[in-house]
């Protein structure tokens, strides 16, 4: 019986000890605040998807959108490899964020008053070096939004991503494959979404020979007109067909007060 026991005890332990082993080597004169890169003039390279979730709200008066997404950011942190073999075949661990190097990405037109308004969730570190880091939420971007032709309008919003202190020779950023992704997202019944797109931007400025890099995903946002269409634009023809309707009948004809008072 107590062979039993330590024999239970040996495995329950041992994950627990190589876990832990693993945690105090890759921690091991690690610096949060240096970039994952073996030659200070290298760049790191971090590629970033949007997966769209819901398209919330759009607010025309305050020209402001609120999306649900989740943002996936990788790259390679070369300081954190290991052997699996050596620590019990563990092939991946998780960092809450600010215990190891992430990038400054922020989404530059938010209008939020958190500004970041991402939840730092766990990244994902694997054996290989590679870290996932999926944040999601809740971000209220400005747009510029037209109703000149409502409600027939097409609107153009978009969530613009950049470093906020690494210029492009520090970090380069790059959209991952399927750099917006829609296929978890949830239909609005206002908006539909035809078209998303992804472009990435490079800027100089007068100031500075270091390139600025962003990330820009485009939301193409056409107004469902069915809704408007009996509930707004069909009333009104029908009225106006009603009111015309009464120029044809004789100025001392009793129906015609009554279509005036129906109308």
């Amino acid at each position: 019986m107590r062979a039993l026991w330590l024999a239970w005890l040996f495995v329950v332990a041992t994950p627990s000890y190589h876990e832990r082993r693993l945690y105090e080597e890759l921690m091991r004169d690690y610096n949060v605040l240096e970039r994952p890169v073996e030659n200070h003039k290298q760049a790191v390279s971090v590629k970033l998807k949007v997966s769209l979730q819901q398209i919330i709200d759009v607010d025309e008066k305050n020209q402001v959108v609120n999306v649900n997404a989740w943002l996936d950011y990788t790259w390679f942190d070369y300081k954190l490899v290991w052997d699996i073999k050596e620590y019990g075949n563990i092939t991946d661990v998780r960092f809450p964020a600010g215990r190891i190097w992430k990038p400054d990405v922020l989404l530059y037109n938010s209008v939020d008053s958190n500004f970041d308004s991402a939840y730092p969730t766990n990244m994902l570190v694997y054996n290989t070096g590679k870290i996932s880091w999926v944040p999601p939420g809740i971000f209220k971007i400005s747009c510029k939004i037209d109703i000149k032709w409502f409600p027939f309008d097409e609107q153009v919003c978009f969530l613009k991503f950049g470093s906020w202190t690494y210029d492009g020779d520090k970090l380069d950023l790059q959209p991952a494959e399927g750099g917006f992704d829609i296929s978890e997202y949830l239909e609005n019944g206002e908006w539909a979404l035809p078209l998303t797109t992804v472009s990435r931007n490079v800027k100089r400025y007068d100031c500075c020979d270091e390139p600025y890099l962003d990330l820009t995903f485009y939301l193409h946002l056409r107004r469902r007109t069915l809704y408007y269409g009996f509930n707004l634009i069909m009333p009104c023809i029908l009225t106006t067909m009603m009111t015309l309707l009464g120029f044809t009948l004789p100025p001392d004809a009793g129906e015609k007060i009554t279509l005036r008072e129906l109308i």
